[in-house]
């Protein structure tokens, strides 16, 4: 079907990263067409937490987070979860993870994401004005919930370093300061850290169908198709299809989100990607009079308002892309936030699972691939995929065309594991 074609970029990938970037290049230009292998918006893009999370600059790589790991995992259904069958497989990623919170490196990651947040924030609203999204846009703000003085000092100490990135922050201290921010939380939250810096999508899953929709309206094309391997020369890319066919472009973007670690390593790069597997419940409309996001930090997963419903949802487990689902934890976080929100209705609700490309530390993969100049490497946000999709589609578009991009992409070089263990 598709032998014939060529074209002046191809996106493998139609999630939000993907389908941002696709935009980016139409804008500059370029003859686009998205690759997918089940279509838009059908993995992680669907069912996040729908928050621009712009204040978040410190990584899931850090020694708080080795710290309360054993902890975490003595608890099948904690926060954080590793099946045992799983890990011996993770096991070099952990430790690479490991190495990632080492203090310098954290410090430096830190840096790193905190300038691609910027960008991030900058770009994101002359973006959805160019995709006629705009409406879709809510600045809500969010507010952390604390059970215990000694978390919430934790959090106040990142709170005050990302005070110098220019980032705002309250402290809500007692439950009368809480209540005005948010009523109906359960008196058991006595701290809180409040900031009006993190924006929100009315509903991930329909923001992305529509920069779908926007793209095609514009004359970008997509289509579903199954990329298995690429290869490329001095002259552009082929991209193998699972059904034997091929497509030739003169660039690619490798924006395939979990997926994405397979089709580097046909280029000859190996990119540690791991999957954090994330769950939620979405209850219906008027499950609980939600004004903003909402996250229990020790309990590490979000309240989140969307216009589709309540979304409740979060979590991490390590377990790849094979295993079966486990919505025993999605029931466990959906009774946790029953207790948290009085008054919470939690019938009817849709459950969900879906898969977080995660790098070592915590940065994502935004570059060249090492022996394909025409390939470009778009993945590993993890929990900031929508986040900083706007960012990095603006980043990938400089790229593109050899304009110089408006950050350092240095500490997201996608070979920067190379030689590590």
């Amino acid at each position: 079907m598709y032998a014939a074609t060529s074209t002046d970029l191809v996106v493998i990938g139609a999630g939000v990263i993907g389908l941002s970037i696709a935009h980016a290049a139409l804008a500059r230009g370029m003859g686009v067409l998205v690759i997918d292998r089940t279509g838009p918006a059908a993995g992680a893009s669907a069912g996040n937490a729908g928050g621009f999370a712009f204040s978040e600059i410190h990584p899931l790589a850090s020694p708080d987070t080795l710290m309360a790991s054993p902890k975490w995992l003595l608890d099948p259904l904690g926060p954080l979860s590793l099946p045992v069958r799983y890990a011996p497989m993770i096991v070099p990623w952990m430790l690479r993870f490991a190495k990632a919170s080492l203090p310098g490196r954290v410090a430096a990651s830190t840096r790193a994401q905190a300038a691609l947040m910027a960008h991030a924030q900058q770009t994101l609203e002359p973006a959805m004005a160019r995709t006629g999204t705009s409406d879709m846009l809510r600045k809500t703000g969010q507010m952390q919930v604390f059970e215990s003085a000694r978390a919430f000092e934790a959090a106040r100490r990142d709170s005050d370093e990302a005070a110098h990135y220019g980032y705002s922050f309250r402290a809500l201290v007692g439950t009368d300061a809480i209540a005005e921010v948010q009523p109906g939380l359960s008196p058991r939250f006595t701290h809180g850290i409040a900031t009006e810096d993190w924006w929100a999508i009315s509903d991930p899953k329909l923001y992305t169908l529509a920069l779908a929709t926007a793209l095609t309206e514009k004359g970008g094309r997509i289509e579903t198709a199954e990329a298995r391997a690429l290869t490329a020369n001095a002259e552009g890319v082929t991209i193998h299809l699972a059904d034997g066919t091929v497509i030739a472009a003169r660039q690619a973007v490798v924006a395939a989100g979990a997926h994405s670690h397979r089709l580097a390593a046909s280029l000859g790069d190996r990119i540690p990607l791991e999957t954090e597997r994330g769950y939620n419940t979405t209850l219906p409309p008027g499950a609980f009079d939600l004004h903003r996001h909402i996250t229990f930090s020790e309990h590490g997963f979000v309240a989140a308002p969307l216009s589709t419903g309540i979304r409740i949802g979060g979590a991490v487990e390590l377990g790849g892309l094979d295993l079966p689902p486990n919505y025993a934890r999605s029931k466990a976080m959906l009774k946790k936030a029953a207790g948290f929100l009085p008054g919470l209705k939690t019938t009817d609700g849709t459950e969900w699972m879906g898969f977080r490309p995660s790098l070592p530390d915590t940065l994502p993969a935004i570059g060249r691939a090492t022996r394909a100049p025409n390939v470009i490497y778009a993945f590993g946000h993890g929990h900031l995929g929508l986040t900083q999709s706007a960012g990095t589609a603006d980043l990938v578009a400089d790229l593109l065309t050899g304009a110089t991009p408006a950050i350092d992409l240095t500490p997201f070089a996608p070979n920067r594991f190379k030689g590590l263990i």
